[in-house]
C-alpha cells in the first residue's frame, strides 16, 4: 500500500478549532477520511497521512476550510462529494492594509447583511478571514457566490451584484424545475 501525506499550515488561533473539544473534530475528520492528522499547535503545522488519496485530499480541504475561519460543521460539508471550497485572496484586489479592510467591509456589508444575502441567494457559506474570503457550497452555487464577491471586490455596486444574484437564482430554480420534468 502506498502512503500519502500532506503538510499544511493553519493560523495558530485556528488550531484549537481544528482539534475541537477533547479532540472530537480532529477524530471525526480522521474517521471520515481514513487518515491520521498530527497537529503542531505551537506552529500551526498540520500533517495528514493515509493510504486513501481521495480521503487525504478531502481531509486537507476540510482542514484548510477550518484554517480559513469556517466553523467545523460547515467545513465538514466538504466531506460530501458535491461540495467545493473556493478561496479568494484579497491581495489580488488590494495593495494596502487599509484598502484590504475596506474591501472586507464591502463584502461583509453593514451588520453582515451583504455576506448574508450572498449566502442566502447562492445557498453557500462565505467566510471573511485574514487576507482571504472563502466559500463552501455546491459547485454552481459556490461559483455564483465567488462571482458576486469578486464583483464587489472590483467595485461593482451592491445593488448590481444583488440584481445579478437574484437573476442567477431565478435561472437556477427554472433549470431545476425543467430538469425535474
Amino acid at each position: 500500500m502506498t502512503e500519502y501525506s500532506y503538510e499544511l499550515k493553519i493560523p495558530r488561533e485556528r488550531v484549537a478549532v481544528l482539534i475541537g473539544k477533547e479532540g472530537e473534530v480532529k477524530k471525526s475528520i480522521e474517521e471520515e477520511t481514513h487518515s491520521k492528522i498530527n497537529v503542531d499547535s505551537k506552529e500551526g503545522d498540520v500533517f495528514v497521512i493515509g493510504e486513501d488519496a481521495l480521503g487525504l485530499y478531502t481531509a486537507r480541504e476540510v482542514i484548510k476550510a477550518i484554517g480559513r475561519g469556517f466553523n467545523p460543521d460547515i467545513a465538514r460539508l466538504l466531506l460530501k462529494q458535491d461540495y467545493v471550497f473556493e478561496v479568494i485572496s484579497l491581495a489580488d484586489y488590494a495593495k494596502s492594509k487599509d484598502s484590504m479592510t475596506r474591501l472586507k467591509g464591502r463584502v461583509i456589508g453593514k451588520e453582515g447583511k451583504s455576506r448574508e444575502l450572498i449566502e442566502q441567494l447562492t445557498e453557500s457559506s462565505v467566510c471573511v478571514y485574514g487576507k482571504t474570503i472563502s466559500i463552501i457550497g455546491e459547485p454552481e452555487s459556490a461559483s455564483a457566490a465567488k462571482q458576486a464577491v469578486e464583483n464587489l471586490l472590483k467595485g461593482s455596486t451592491h445593488a448590481n451584484v444583488y440584481k445579478w444574484l437574484e437573476k442567477w437564482r431565478r435561472d437556477m430554480k427554472r433549470r431545476r424545475i425543467v430538469e425535474a420534468i
